[in-house]
Parts: C-alpha cells; sequence; structure tokens
C-alpha cells in the first residue's frame, strides 16, 4: 500500500462575491449555492493533503448562523484536521464580510469527511497531518472524538426512536397530510456537475436536495422557508457523469417554528433506468424556518402521517431533534459546568469533557507557583477564571498510570478530598459516572459530586493519555440535604510517555465555587496540601506499579 500525503497537511481559502444568481428572493445567498462551495473548497483541502482525487464520505451536522447578502464577500476556509488511514476530516469555516463597513460574522462551521480515490484499483494510506500551532493539535485531538460521535450516532438515534415511538402518534383535527408536500424532481448528471474522473460533487447533490426539500417545505408554510441547518449524513454511493438523480422530498414533522424534510436521492445510469433499478447514494434531513415581510418566524401547521413509512420518519424527526438540540445546547452553553446525563446528549457530553481538558491543557501563559522534588504546580488566570495544574514525575510506565488514574474507585487511596467514591454507571469502557463524597470543611456542610468520567488511550506514542472528568446531572441522584452538590467544570488528567518505566502525570483543575475551599489555603500559602496530595498520588502510583 502506498504512502501519500503532503507534508504540512492541506489548507485552502477561498472567496466568492455574492451575485444575483447566487441569490433567493430575499437577495440573500442560496444555501444550496453556499453548500457546494463548502464542499469544493473542503474537497480542494483534502486532495491537497491526499495528492490524489478524493470524494465526499460525510457531513456532520451544518448550521447556519448568520445570511449573507447580495455585494458581500464569503471566505471559506478548510483544513484538513486529522488523516486516518484513507480518509480525513476536514474542518470547515465560513465567514460573511460586508464591503462598506468591513464587519465579518461567522456563518458557519462545519466538519466533513472525504475518502482518497486514486486512480485504478490501488489503495493508498495518507501521511499524518503535520501539526503547526496550538489550534492544529486542538483539531488533532478532537477529531477522533467527532470521528466516535459518527460512529455511535446510528445507535444514539435507534435508542431515541424507541423512545419516540412509546410515546403514541400525534393526532390534531387541524392536522395536514404530509402525502401534500410529496416533491419529485429529476436531474442528469452532466461534465460541470463532476470533478476530473467523473465523478459527481457531493455539493452539487447537496444543492439539488435543497431545492426539493424547500419546494416540499414551502408546500405547508405558503412562504419561502429558510434553510437553517442540515443533519449529519453519508453518501452511501457514488453517481458518474451519464446517471439520473431522482430526488423525492417529504415533510416528515414540524416544531412549531421549523420542519424537518427528508431527502431520498436515487441514481440510475441507462441500463438501470430502463430496469428500474435505482441505486439509494443518499438521504438527508433539513431543517427550515420560515418569515414573514417583518423577518418574524413564522408557525408551521401541524401534520399527520397517513403510512406506517411516514409515522417511522414522523418518529424519527423527534429523535433528530433531540440530539441536535443536545449538540447545540453543549457546543454554545459553555459557562454552564453541569449537564444532564440524557440518551440524546451522551455523546456531546462526553465530547465536551474531552474537548474541555483537551483546550485547559492547551492554553498558553501557565505560570509556575510551586515546586518539590518530582512536583511542579501551575496556574492559569484568565478573566476571573483560575486553572491549576500539577504535573508530576512518576517512575511507571504511562499505560499504567492511566489504569489506575482513571478508575476512581482507588482514588481514595491517595487524595484525602475523596471521601466515599461509588460507580453509579458504567456506561462503555471509556466512560464511568460516579457519586464521590468530600470530607466537610470548617465552617462548610460535606460536599458531594456526580461526576462523568471519560478515558482516552493515545493513537499514535506522541499523544497522551486522557481522562478527564466534569459534573453531570442525573435524575436517579438529586442533591440530598445532607451535603452541597458542588460542580466540577473541567478537571482531569494527562499523561505523556518518557520511558518504558517512568511518565509525566499532569493534573488539571479549573477551580469553581465547589473546589476552592479545598485549594484556598494551598493557594494563600498557608497549607501544602496540593503537595501532599501529589506526593501521596506518586507514592500511590509507585507503589501499585511495582505489584504488575
Amino acid at each position: 500500500m502506498e504512502r501519500r500525503g503532503a507534508a504540512a497537511g492541506g489548507d485552502v481559502c477561498m472567496c466568492q462575491t455574492v451575485f444575483p444568481a447566487h441569490a433567493n428572493h430575499r437577495g440573500e445567498l442560496s444555501a444550496g449555492q453556499l453548500l457546494k462551495w463548502m464542499d469544493a473548497a473542503a474537497c480542494l483541502a483534502a486532495e491537497k493533503h491526499a495528492g490524489v482525487s478524493c470524494v465526499t464520505a460525510s457531513m456532520d451536522d451544518i448550521q447556519f448562523e448568520e445570511a449573507a447578502r447580495v455585494g458581500q464577500i464569503i471566505t471559506i476556509k478548510a483544513k484538513v484536521n486529522r488523516a486516518f488511514k484513507t480518509s480525513m476530516e476536514v474542518g470547515i469555516k465560513v465567514t460573511v464580510q460586508d464591503v462598506l463597513t468591513n464587519a465579518e460574522k461567522i456563518v458557519s462551521v462545519a466538519y466533513a469527511t472525504y475518502v482518497a480515490k486514486p486512480v485504478g484499483a490501488g489503495k493508498i494510506e495518507l501521511e499524518p497531518v503535520k501539526l503547526l500551532s496550538i489550534d492544529d493539535h486542538l483539531e488533532h485531538t478532537l477529531a477522533i472524538e467527532r470521528r466516535r460521535i459518527r460512529l455511535g450516532y446510528e445507535q444514539v438515534f435507534q435508542n431515541l426512536m424507541q423512545e419516540s415511538n412509546k410515546e403514541g402518534t400525534f393526532e390534531e383535527e387541524d392536522a395536514v397530510s404530509t402525502d401534500l408536500t410529496h416533491v419529485q424532481s429529476i436531474e442528469l448528471v452532466q461534465p460541470p456537475h463532476a470533478n476530473h474522473h467523473g465523478n459527481t460533487f457531493g455539493g452539487q447533490i447537496m444543492a439539488w436536495m435543497e431545492t426539493v426539500a424547500s419546494i416540499s417545505a414551502s408546500r405547508l408554510c405558503h412562504s419561502y422557508p429558510v434553510l437553517k441547518s442540515v443533519n449529519m449524513f453519508k453518501f452511501w454511493g457514488p453517481s458518474v457523469v451519464g446517471d439520473r438523480l431522482v430526488f423525492n422530498a417529504i415533510v416528515n414533522n414540524t416544531f412549531r417554528n421549523s420542519v424537518e424534510v427528508g431527502v431520498r436521492v436515487e441514481a440510475y445510469n441507462c441500463e438501470e433506468w430502463i430496469k428500474d433499478q435505482a441505486r439509494h447514494i443518499n438521504s438527508a434531513f433539513l431543517i427550515f424556518n420560515s418569515v414573514n415581510d417583518k423577518g418574524e418566524l413564522l408557525t408551521f401547521p401541524r401534520i399527520k402521517p397517513t403510512t406506517k413509512d411516514g409515522m417511522r420518519r414522523y418518529h424519527g424527526a423527534i429523535a433528530r431533534r433531540k440530539i441536535r438540540l443536545a449538540r447545540k445546547c453543549m457546543l454554545s452553553a459553555k459557562e454552564k459546568p453541569s449537564d444532564p446525563w440524557e440518551t440524546s446528549n451522551q455523546a456531546y457530553v462526553t465530547y465536551s469533557n474531552i474537548a474541555a481538558l483537551t483546550h485547559l491543557a492547551a492554553k498558553p501563559a501557565w505560570e509556575i507557583t510551586g515546586t518539590l522534588d518530582d512536583i511542579k504546580i501551575w496556574t492559569h488566570e484568565e478573566g476571573d477564571v483560575l486553572s491549576l495544574k500539577v504535573e508530576m514525575q512518576v517512575k511507571i510506565p504511562s499505560h499504567l498510570a492511566f489504569s489506575l488514574l482513571s478508575d476512581f474507585t482507588f482514588r481514595q487511596q491517595w487524595d484525602k478530598h475523596f471521601l466515599t467514591c461509588e460507580v453509579l454507571q458504567a456506561v462503555n469502557e471509556d466512560e464511568k459516572i460516579y457519586y464521590v463524597t468530600s470530607p466537610p470543611m470548617t465552617g462548610h456542610k460535606p460536599r458531594d459530586f456526580v461526576i462523568l468520567v471519560s478515558r482516552r488511550q493515545p493513537c499514535k506514542p506522541s499523544e497522551p493519555y486522557a481522562v478527564a472528568v466534569k459534573s453531570v446531572t442525573l435524575t436517579s441522584m438529586p442533591p440530598s440535604p445532607e451535603y452541597c452538590r458542588s460542580e466540577i467544570l473541567c478537571a482531569g488528567f494527562q499523561i505523556y510517555s518518557d520511558s518504558n518505566s517512568s511518565c509525566t502525570v499532569c493534573y488539571f483543575n479549573q477551580v469553581t465555587s465547589g473546589v476552592m475551599p479545598y485549594l484556598a489555603a494551598n493557594l494563600t500559602g498557608s497549607s501544602k496540601s496540593i503537595e501532599d496530595t501529589a506526593l501521596e498520588c506518586i507514592k500511590f502510583l509507585e507503589l501499585k506499579g511495582s505489584k504488575y
């Protein structure tokens, strides 16, 4: 297998002026046109890294935050975040600039996966992306987490579908039959729609899908719908020049001010067309709003499924909405320390747990405030947020330190701030939820915590082991009057291998009011509890490690 890849990774920048031909009836950039540009820029970034032709494999959820108008400038920056064996994650950032005021706003931030497709039957193995900045390292690390979400999406969706089915059907006298919203359209793939190898551009297919979905939504709202987001989707197969693409769109469900339209795409070559043998190449779910002349959101009528398949799509839209809202909440409410642990948001809670620790560890300008033998203590101040870092040199292999530190039932053996610790949920091998109690401090009630612990092994030797910790809310474990329920915003360990028999353990904690009583005396110099706890941690690790 040949190894290919540009040493510096792939990054491209595309600038486009929005002309009337690119705009809709409101003078705003058509979402379909924007999707074409985004896919083209991302594909070029992927091909710059791979050195061969690439095709769109999937797109994560796309949210459109701002509209671009005729005369404004669209800038699309695309960069390969991480290369796997034959696929790559490409990050896409879209901004709009007003040429008169020079004001710039973010339109969308998205992630797509592209697969290298060399000419002929040979396969290639992509070279790793060369990381040149702190942001490169962050996105490279988080690309693995986003990949976990993609791989686990179907299982989460099926679990939510079962919950939605239990809720029964929706019945309302004025509900509109979904049959009235069905739209079918056909397109012939011609050379301008395809790349130099004849494969249809994924962005072109997305643009056609947006067109038929918009028509479907308009039949329900009797106005001009505006695309707000596209749900995560995959391309199941390729299409080429000469294919006939048949698009079927129908409204799946409405949610007061938004509507979900499902679009199924089938491809036929000449022979398949005669025999009516379709190839299902894509399905996507697009969410629209509709506004009046004053820009106010319109209310969509409720819909009524009329078939068994329509009922499946009705409940599927509910499940996807729960996932979409959970994702939006997780990515926007960054100041909220404790997130509810629910079926719809588990993937995003674990993602934010790892992401928060990764971002905290990568922050610049850490200041060293104390040293003691094999221990260094650092602090970081950003506004009114104080963070702590404790670096420890430990004489055991990194994989053993990771195994011991990621099992919080051992924590009481070296951390006096842990009075009790029990496992509430063993979600999977890498995620567990613990209930922790801490001894009372003078003048304070004893505190308790419900925490999610997410553990990750490195994908390559230069990367650290990670154990991320944050508070979550469980309905089965409400606050008790005996304790003061406290929060951990971001904490955890990164463990780097120094040799076969030693490692560097870094502990991080973004200090919250619940943790401050245990650290205040240490930070003012009247106590050495941090150093003492670190020494106990080293002693525990080396003692346990010697038995393996």
